[in-house]
């Protein structure tokens, strides 16, 4: 059993803020062993347990295969042989997959940290395929843009602006979620100031102009 802090808290991180949780990463090991060793499981659709003195979130590495519709629309395979590197394929953007051992070692197979450095918020793979496995991915993306005040390479560009539609496919209690945050963040523009907010907005509160309006609800 191998075990890697992964997520947001490793990019909170190298960015010197302090996160506010960590998510670890469990590689090698089987939702038997992990009961075995003291830890509460807590996943429905794939394991993730809770670590039974941190209260921590631990989650086997898993390979995923799109085999429905929306973002439960996946086959989830988590055995002890899925390595470090089919894991973080998975994920969504360079950024998010970067892996650290509980020595402090970092593994970035993705150059998520070289696009930290530059700003860049990229998808890992094709971006479309990414979108449309889940298009709860087009507000995140617009989340970090804002919070990084991020470069758009023209193929994600493009991509966004092809699947946007297939926001309406998607619960409006998702997308308040990630709008919330988006509205909290601290670096938080005016609507007109983002095309793709904007866009965004237009889509699914066609009724607000302005995302202030929307703040003080």
């Amino acid at each position: 059993m191998k075990i890697y802090q992964v997520g947001g808290s490793i990019r909170d991180e190298l960015l010197g803020e302090v996160p506010k949780d960590k998510d670890w990463l469990v590689v090698g090991s089987s939702p038997e062993e992990m009961i075995a060793e003291g830890y509460k499981p807590i996943g429905k659709d794939f394991p993730v347990f809770i670590h039974p003195i941190s209260k921590e979130e631990y989650a086997l590495a898993r390979t995923e295969k799109k085999s429905g519709y929306g973002y439960k629309g996946f086959t989830f395979y988590f055995g002890k042989d899925v390595t470090l590197e089919e894991d973080l394929s998975r994920r969504d953007f360079t950024i998010n997959a970067i892996y650290m051992d509980v020595r402090g070692k970092i593994f970035d197979p993705q150059n998520g940290r070289e696009d930290l450095k530059n700003n860049k918020v990229n998808f890992i793979g094709d971006p479309s395929k990414r979108i449309e496995e889940d298009y709860l991915r087009i507000i995140r993306f617009i989340r970090f843009k804002i919070m990084y005040d991020s470069k758009v390479e023209t193929s994600t560009s493009l991509a966004i602006k092809l699947n946007l539609n297939g926001i309406k496919k998607i619960s409006k209690e998702r997308i308040l979620v990630e709008l919330f945050k988006i509205l909290d963040l601290k670096n938080f523009i005016n609507l007109n100031e983002n095309e793709y907010l904007k866009e965004l907005f237009s889509l699914i509160f066609p009724e607000f102009d302005n995302l202030d309006r929307l703040r003080r609800l």
